[in-house]
């Protein structure tokens, strides 16, 4: 693992990750599960296997964001997930710009200035459409698995409109489609795009930016990047760990600012 000195940990509302930097900034070792309902258990033993892996022990000090960052005990500071995405995925892709970050709860829409700061931001955190959530919650619909829903999407030969942005009208409209003989692909096709414009409203909402990033964790689905593409006119750009960003952001402020354990706000 190298000389690890900071820990960055990302409590998120669907995935818990974990990340230990070097004195240089470099990301030196990571963690990533499933969300536990018993965030600061999770935390916890995840932070220990860095400190462990790293030979540090208790000394290595830990940074906290996302959702249950309040909950995480062994942080010195916990801090926004917009000042940590923002500094994260400067640091990836070295260049301010505009970060779509869409996540299994939220989606934010941040401009990052220089040095990584963020400048401006939107954020959806209080309905499921234009979140990770509502291609989850359509996917188990449809029986198909979350690492397929883009690949089908993009293979389609039709697309179905889903016209609601409700996840649960969405899903009533699912029904009606599946009962009226729709193909699966063609109505996977119709659910990203309804994902994508309700993203791309608030890109527009702030104010488009370019280069255009993109992270999270719906950065791996292909269908959901070549839409937004699409959308926007620009070229996405994508770190090469998209669900990292948050943790690896949180690491890198503690790095630069030395956090002391007295530190309890951001």
């Amino acid at each position: 693992m190298g000389h690890a000195k900071w820990i960055g940990i990302d409590a998120g509302s669907t995935t818990c990750k974990a990340v230990a930097v070097g004195e240089d900034g470099a990301l030196a070792a990571w963690r990533i599960e499933p969300a536990h309902p018993v965030i600061e258990d999770q935390a916890a033993r995840l932070v220990e296997e860095l400190r462990s892996e790293a030979g540090a022990g208790a000394e290595l000090p830990v940074v906290a964001t996302g959702y249950g960052r309040k909950l995480v005990r062994c942080a010195s500071r916990n801090i926004t997930e917009i000042t940590c995405h923002a500094r994260g995925v400067f640091r990836a892709l070295g260049q301010p710009g505009m970060l779509v970050d869409i996540g299994g709860q939220d989606t934010k829409v941040i401009v990052i200035g220089a040095g990584g700061r963020a400048l401006d931001f939107m954020m959806n955190d209080k309905c499921a459409a234009g979140t990770g959530r509502f291609l989850e919650h359509s996917a188990a619909r449809l029986s198909v698995a979350i690492e397929d829903l883009g690949p089908r999407a993009l293979a389609s030969t039709g697309e179905e409109s889903i016209s609601s942005t409700c996840t649960v009208f969405a899903e009533s409209e699912i029904i009606s489609l599946v009962a009226h003989g729709a193909k699966v692909d063609a109505i996977l096709l119709g659910l990203h795009r309804s994902l994508i414009s309700r993203v791309v409203a608030m890109v527009h909402s702030v104010g488009l930016r370019t280069p255009l990033m993109l992270s999270g964790g719906v950065a791996k689905n292909p269908a959901a990047r070549a839409m937004l593409e699409q959308a926007t006119g620009q070229t996405v750009h994508l770190p090469e760990y998209p669900q990292l960003m948050g943790a690896y952001g949180a690491a890198l402020v503690g790095l630069e600012s030395g956090a002391g354990a007295a530190d309890k706000q951001a």
